[in-house]
């Protein structure tokens, strides 16, 4: 049953609450007045005042806590000692309740302590049960004034349980929030690097290409120029992507996220960037010998959406450190795709320590790799090859897309 309404999961205003409580009030008062009818001790206008005394006020324990206990206190202690009702203490209870929701006594109080008091004397005047006859008159009415311990400890035990409970789920939910919004901003940051890292870095490789070659081969450097202007309006479309993600609430209208189907461009771009890239694409069960491009992209989709941009963007971090520390040099690409897990290999037969080094304030290629493949359980391995060259190795499981 889909309720969009719920009664008692919605969150009631404090005219509401004053409402209910003036309803307990009455039925309280009700109740009172029922046993003290028969107490001829009293006078008849007695009778009704305490019970109405007792029941009225707890109207407003939500808006004066301490002052209804307090006044609800007096009169129930003074009707236990007139010996009119027993259950008197019922109004101080349901009014204490209110008062251990407050931060300002709970600290100072003692909730274990009276929480373990209330429990024994409960457990005491059930074992005991009532007093004999013929027992000294100050115990035959000694169970009113436990009776009463017991409902004042138990009101405010279960009171700061309640309260303790709803600032454990509130701190509870601003860590999660918290945690949310730090996997949202890291989840952009890797995006935003591998952009920024790969386009940005193959416009800087061709624009020292096209500027050492602009005046004796214009042929070559017109083609530099002609890679330059692919990357940079590839760079745009994405940052776009990630900035509309970022500046709106809402799920933005934009293109499907780059996927693993997009690994032979990136092959593509690391030939222009100078790179002797080769790509090795298996699928097991085998489906398509020889790896197709048409055969290939319907096995694509059995991998998650979030799987087949880890797998892109492994791959596009590791072509764009081997095209900026690496090139020329040649490089074999290999992904194969099991039914269990994705395994990405990228070697390359550069200089193992890379020539030029890192500028100041990168680095996070690996990490941001690694950090993709941890996320799904995977494992990550990147260093230098025995011989010459790095290496970078990656696996990723998965659960097949039904």
């Amino acid at each position: 049953m889909n309720d969009t309404h719920p009664f008692f999961a919605r969150r009631l205003s404090l005219r509401q609450l004053v409402a209910l409580d003036l309803v307990a009030g009455l039925c309280l008062a009700f109740l009172l007045f029922t046993v003290m009818a028969n107490v001829v001790t009293m006078p008849p206008w007695m009778r009704v005042a305490l019970p109405l005394a007792l029941g009225l006020p707890l109207t407003l324990r939500r808006v004066w806590p301490m002052p209804v206990f307090c006044f609800t206190l007096v009169l129930a202690l003074y009707t236990a000692l007139a010996g009119a009702v027993g259950h008197a203490y019922l109004a101080p209870a349901y009014a204490l309740y209110i008062v251990a929701l407050s931060d300002r006594l709970g600290a100072a109080v003692p909730t274990s302590a009276i929480a373990a008091v209330s429990l024994v004397t409960v457990l005491g005047l059930t074992v005991a049960g009532t007093s004999q006859t013929g027992a000294p008159g100050w115990v035959a009415h000694l169970d009113q004034p436990l009776w009463g311990i017991g409902a004042l400890g138990g009101a405010w035990t279960i009171g700061r349980a309640v309260q303790e409970r709803r600032s454990y789920a509130a701190r509870e939910a601003g860590r999660l929030a918290a945690q949310a919004v730090t996997e949202e901003r890291l989840r952009l940051a890797r995006e935003l690097h591998d952009v920024v890292t790969h386009n940005v870095g193959l416009i800087a490789i061709k624009a020292g290409v096209a500027n050492h070659v602009l005046a004796s081969r214009p042929q070559e450097a017109h083609e530099a120029l002609r890679v330059i202007e692919t990357a940079s309006r590839s760079a745009l479309v994405e940052m776009r992507h990630l900035l509309g993600v970022l500046r709106s609430s809402e799920a933005p209208e934009r293109a499907p996220a780059p996927g693993p189907e997009g690994i032979e461009g990136l092959v593509e771009q690391a030939r222009l960037a100078g790179v002797e890239a080769e790509l090795d694409l298996r699928f097991m069960p085998d489906t398509a010998p020889g790896g197709s491009a048409a055969s290939s992209a319907g096995d694509w989709a059995r991998l998650p959406e979030g799987v087949g941009l880890s797998v892109y963007r492994i791959v596009q971090e590791a072509l764009t450190n081997v095209a900026k520390h690496a090139a020329p040099a040649r490089c074999r690409v290999s992904v194969t795709v099991d039914e269990k897990e994705v395994r990405i290999e990228v070697l390359d037969d550069g200089p193992g320590r890379r020539a030029s080094p890192p500028a100041e304030g990168s680095g996070h290629g690996l990490i941001g790799m690694r950090e993709r493949v941890m996320m799904y359980g995977g494992t990550f391995e990147a260093g230098n090859r025995p011989d010459r060259g790095f290496r970078v190795f990656a696996t990723l499981p998965y659960e097949e897309v039904s």
